[in-house]
């Protein structure tokens, strides 16, 4: 006999069911981490359902989603219960969900405080194994004209041509600049160098009135903020 799909609870569906069964009946936001990730797998393997399986994957990585989109398919095809076409299926739709969210930060229009800097750059370069030194340029309504990699670095650091930033803002025709980089190690404190471009930077900008308003340090989960900070 068919029983039509209401009459059913979630606990009378298969396990591996059971969380798109919880998606339907209550809504995407009801579901774990865990629960989705095992709706991408589709099935686990004898003895674990999908949903424990994804528990185990997110407690490898401390439950941290920008670590699991991280992970390779190598990376994935050693936990038990994960073959190549689930490998795939999970960095695909993390993949798809950063893609998502680099579109909403090439669409801010306007900066008006360091989240959004945070928000709009951290898509870029918040998740990467190396330092990049960009600038945000922008109008006199604190539109954003442009987003500039000035520099690419290792672990160590990255070097920053002063004068190719300000050749950059004058041909945008920008009244002022972000400076925002990314600390591969996650630490948000500014090293001496950091403080030292920033002060270098702004110094250069008063002098063809283009103003330095801030420096973001971006890390995957957080940011640091010269000018909240008084730093600037």
């Amino acid at each position: 006999m068919n029983y039509p799909l209401k009459s059913l609870t979630i606990k009378s569906w298969a396990e591996d069911d059971r969380p798109r069964e919880k998606l339907v009946l209550k809504g995407k936001s009801s579901l774990s981490d865990a629960e989705l990730i095992a709706i991408l797998i589709g099935s686990g393997s004898a003895g674990e359902s999908a949903v424990n399986l994804s528990k185990r994957i997110l407690t490898s990585i401390d439950n941290n989603l920008n670590k699991l989109g991280k992970l390779s398919v190598t990376d994935l095809v050693k936990f038990k219960g994960i073959g190549e076409a689930k490998a795939i299926s999970i960095i695909t739709a993390l993949e798809l969900g950063r893609r998502r969210r680099l579109e909403e930060a090439v669409a801010l229009p306007k900066i008006t405080s360091s989240k959004d800097v945070f928000n709009t750059m951290q898509p870029i370069i918040g998740e990467l194994h190396h330092e990049e030194f960009w600038v945000v340029f922008l109008n006199n309504s604190n539109k954003i004209l442009h987003k500039f990699q000035l520099s690419i670095g290792g672990l160590t650091g990255t070097l920053v041509d002063v004068r190719l930033v300000f050749k950059k803002a004058l041909e945008l025709s920008a009244t002022a600049l972000i400076l925002c980089h990314n600390h591969p190690s996650g630490k948000l404190t500014p090293s001496v160098a950091d403080k030292d471009i920033t002060k270098k930077l702004k110094n250069a900008g008063e002098i063809v009135d283009i103003k330095v308003l801030d420096h973001i340090i971006i890390t995957e989960n957080d940011y640091f903020s010269f000018a909240d900070e008084n730093l600037i």
